[in-house]
């Protein structure tokens, strides 16, 4: 290095300063160009609103060719799931939203068995999730896991149905449980604080655990408290979904026409959409980590305590040149060992447990 280059190299340092301020920076770069990925799931009777105020939350049309059954259809019809992908890109920002609904939920005369499928398919993409982080490539793995689950309370009862309870106490040890309380336009004010104060005392009485948003930190600026005080406020969310634009006043608004005047989606005098919409985008990562730190981490102890079933056997596979295993089954075989060791550790450990 030249005296010139290093006189120039060095007026780039400033007394006492290192650099690893920008390592934000990197983090947010790394993770804008990979993305973002988020699965929610929305839960409910027919004709609650559900697709359309996912619909309205995401601006974008996530069932372009859907079918609604008649009623002999419905009455016949089993709940089945059916997960929607759509990539979403805003400001260079790319979310790979993933909504799985749940059509005839609810509508069966006996829904005792309701909520089956909605646990097989929850605690099926932790056993794909579990799979895939034990596997040899582990570098993509694809985050189907349920994020948030949106369950659609109606209106038009006095609280909580049996099935709405439940179904919350079936999976709130498996997912965050949002309540949201739909077509709030057709309760009055006074209505709808009743109605929401009701269900908040019911999910408390019978020990339902729903999200709750995190606590600020002291060092949060004053603006964001007020605004996460306001979002806890407003649980069970009481929204309704419209995508028809109309003017307002000169402006252009998402809303309903009635005779008596319109309801402003967006609006918080009229409903709870824009709290559920700014809850859902600033709490998306707190939302993740719970997944990954709570949820998931319980079934996974619990799969491994119960003991995964012994991998099967392999025949070995000698190279004809070397007579030395391939570089892939050696690391399989090993894969495998180590898997029989834990579990052999795991009901060592099991047995010990029971005699104490």
């Amino acid at each position: 290095m030249t005296s010139e280059s290093a006189k120039s190299f060095s007026g780039l340092e400033t007394p006492g300063y290192v650099g690893f301020a920008n390592l934000p920076n990197q983090v947010h770069r790394k993770s804008v160009k990979k993305g973002f990925e988020f699965t929610l799931m929305v839960v409910g009777e027919s004709g609650l609103g559900k697709s359309t105020l996912v619909n309205a939350l995401f601006l974008t049309d996530l069932y372009p060719e859907r079918v609604i059954p008649d009623a002999v259809e419905k009455s016949n019809q089993t709940v089945k799931l059916e997960p929607s992908t759509v990539e979403i890109e805003e400001r260079g920002v790319k979310l790979r939203l993933t909504v799985v609904d749940t059509p005839g939920y609810g509508d069966a005369i006996n829904n005792t068995d309701s909520f089956t499928e909605i646990i097989s398919y929850i605690d099926d993409q932790f056993e794909r999730f579990l799979r895939d982080e034990s596997g040899l490539n582990r570098k993509n793995i694809m985050d189907n896991r349920i994020h948030c689950c949106f369950y659609f309370i109606s209106p038009f009862g006095h609280g909580l149905k049996p099935l709405d309870i439940e179904f919350m106490k079936q999976l709130h040890n498996k997912v965050n449980i949002v309540p949201v309380i739909a077509k709030a336009d057709v309760l009055t004010k006074k209505e709808m604080l009743k109605l929401k104060t009701t269900v908040l005392d019911e999910i408390a009485k019978n020990g339902i655990r729903i999200y709750s948003l995190p606590e600020c930190d002291s060092d949060e600026d004053e603006e964001y408290k007020e605004q996460v005080r306001q979002l806890k406020q407003a649980v069970p969310f009481a929204v309704c979904g419209a995508n028809t634009l109309m003017e307002v006043r000169g402006r252009k608004v998402r809303g309903r026409l009635y005779p008596w005047g319109v309801v402003e989606v967006e609006n918080p005098d009229h409903c709870d959409f824009i709290k559920l919409r700014t809850m859902l985008i600033t709490h998306m990562q707190d939302l993740q980590e719970i997944t990954q730190q709570v949820h998931y981490e319980n079934y996974r102890s619990e799969r491994l305590a119960k003991g995964a079933p012994p991998p099967p056997k392999r025949n070995t596979i000698i190279d004809d040149k070397n007579g030395a295993l391939n570089d892939k089954d050696r690391i399989l075989q090993e894969k495998e060992a180590e898997l029989k060791r834990m579990t052999e550790l795991l009901a060592q450990m099991k047995v010990q447990m029971q005699q104490q």
